[in-house]
């Protein structure tokens, strides 16, 4: 067929050849940007997944930056900790050399007060000078805000926490009482009756040390109980008298305190023997005696254990040791010491609330509680550290060791004082211990974890977005090819209507 007025051919080359043209544009586009998606039209669904893979890319990377800056911060706060130590320790020589005062002057210790003095405004500065960026790090800035904290709570420490509201309720509820060891010697009457010529010898242990004290006929049941008491500090055991017998009690609560007493010499004492008290309470003596006062048992040495609090806070299973119980969990880490009525009390106590505070750190890509890691820095002043009370019920810290105070080392109380330092250094060293935690196992394992989420990340964006550099010069190569054969073939459709001139004649 010859038409002049219609070149069909012409047409369908020059379809093929556009087409041809566009997928050389685009091969060219993507082989200079090297992406293979440079629009929404490339890619629709593909565009949406890249831009939501670049998005966490860019929050993956300020979680590392967040969690680098947490570990220069914890490291400045680490430095301040460890100075503060390092005082510490030399006050508690400062404190061991004074306590030899046989042939030590006035003048020497109120030289070594100097000292100490000197050592308590140190601490005091580097409490108020430790910062980053001006941030306090070490006079409580960091420490939790706490209220309506309950008349049953003796001490607590909250170490982290995090919560979506306004405040956190710390709920306890004691599920088994915490319990002293104790035992009665039941001796009858209101002083010893024994065989003529006998002594009544008996060895009192506790969790500190053991003493054995023997006593004649006719002692009162009062002096027993005092000589005993002579020696808590080196027993840890307390007793006291009442008409018919001795109670012995530990101290200290818990599974690790304990009274024993071993009869060395019975002496043929009047008595029923050494009892225990009823599991169920704490404050009745159990009907029949353990042993007798002559009783191979008696002899061998009677024991009773305490026995830990148990408790939940916030409906987690606490960990104890006598009436202190603890609790750390990703959302809240705390340890609360309950009073001596409400430790041996099974019930709920709503210890107190917490309504802020603390160093927040945000490790992780996407901004929740989740991703928060929550850390608390005590305040390290004097008059925050060393928390001690002796058994007047008196209430001491660390800044009582200075000159003219209770506990200074010229004439002041210096075992309270070494009590006191010991608990100083105690705390220190446990917020040191949380901090290196905390920067070697979250913060450092957030860094490796993140930075293998970062690769992984950009390499799932590559494979959608990046362009294929060998498979684009391939189609480089085609494309090229085809449209130069497109134009060959367009100059051939357009001379095919000139061949109808030759039926022209």
């Amino acid at each position: 067929m010859s038409r002049i007025n219609t070149n069909v051919g012409s047409l369908i080359a020059q379809r093929v050849l556009g087409q041809n043209g566009l997928s050389l544009n685009s091969t060219l586009e993507r082989l200079s940007t090297g992406l293979r998606i440079n629009r929404g039209k490339d890619d629709p669904a593909g565009l949406i997944a890249s831009e939501n893979l670049r998005s966490e890319i860019k929050a993956i990377g300020a979680a590392i930056d967040n969690a680098e800056r947490s570990d220069q911060v914890v490291n400045i706060a680490e430095g301040g900790l460890q100075e503060v130590s390092g005082l510490l320790t030399e006050l508690q020589g400062l404190l061991t050399s004074t306590a030899s005062s046989a042939g030590l002057s006035n003048e020497e210790k109120e030289a070594n007060q100097l000292q100490i003095d000197s050592i308590l405004q140190t601490i005091d500065r580097i409490s108020s000078a430790t910062n980053f960026q001006g941030i306090k790090l070490l006079n409580g800035n960091f420490d939790y805000q706490t209220t309506n904290v309950a008349a049953e709570v003796s001490t607590f420490q909250v170490n982290g926490a995090k919560f979506a509201g306004d405040s956190l309720s710390v709920d306890v509820v004691v599920t088994q009482s915490a319990q002293q060891g104790q035992l009665f010697m039941d001796f009858g009457g209101a002083s010893l009756d024994l065989g003529a010529g006998s002594t009544f010898t008996i060895e009192v242990t506790g969790s500190l040390g053991s003493r054995e004290l023997s006593f004649a006929s006719g002692t009162t049941l009062a002096q027993v109980a005092d000589a005993i008491n002579t020696f808590s500090d080196v027993t840890g055991v307390t007793a006291s008298a009442n008409s018919t017998g001795v109670a012995l009690v530990s101290q200290e609560y818990g599974s690790d305190s304990f009274v024993s007493v071993k009869v060395v010499e019975d002496g043929s004492v009047s008595g029923n023997g050494i009892f225990e008290f009823e599991a169920a309470d704490a404050g009745t003596v159990e009907g029949s005696a353990t042993a007798t006062f002559s009783s191979t048992a008696a002899s061998n040495g009677v024991r009773d254990e305490g026995q830990d609090i148990g408790a939940t806070v916030n409906g987690v299973a606490a960990t104890s040791t006598g009436r202190k119980l603890r609790v750390n969990t990703d959302t809240l880490d705390v340890s609360i010491t309950l009073t001596e009525s409400a430790a041996q009390t099974p019930g709920a106590v709503a210890a107190f609330d917490i309504s802020g505070g603390g160093a927040d750190f945000q490790l992780a890509s996407k901004v929740d509680i989740a991703g928060k890691v929550s850390l608390g820095i005590t305040d390290v002043a004097t008059r925050k550290l060393g928390r001690y009370e002796n058994s007047d019920a008196e209430v001491f810290n660390l800044d009582d060791l200075g000159s003219g105070k209770t506990l200074n080392v010229v004439d002041g109380d210096l075992e309270d004082a070494q009590r006191v330092v010991a608990n100083a250094i105690s705390q220190v060293s446990t917020t040191r211990g949380r901090l290196g935690a905390f920067q070697r196992n979250t913060v450092q394992s957030t860094i490796r974890n993140m930075s293998v989420a970062v690769e992984n990340t950009n390499a799932a964006q590559s494979v959608i977005r990046d362009a294929d550099f060998a498979a684009e010069t391939a189609e480089l190569t085609r494309s090229q090819i085809l449209t130069t054969a497109s134009v060959n073939i367009l100059g051939l459709a357009n001379q095919q209507p000139q061949t109808v001139l030759q039926l022209l004649g």
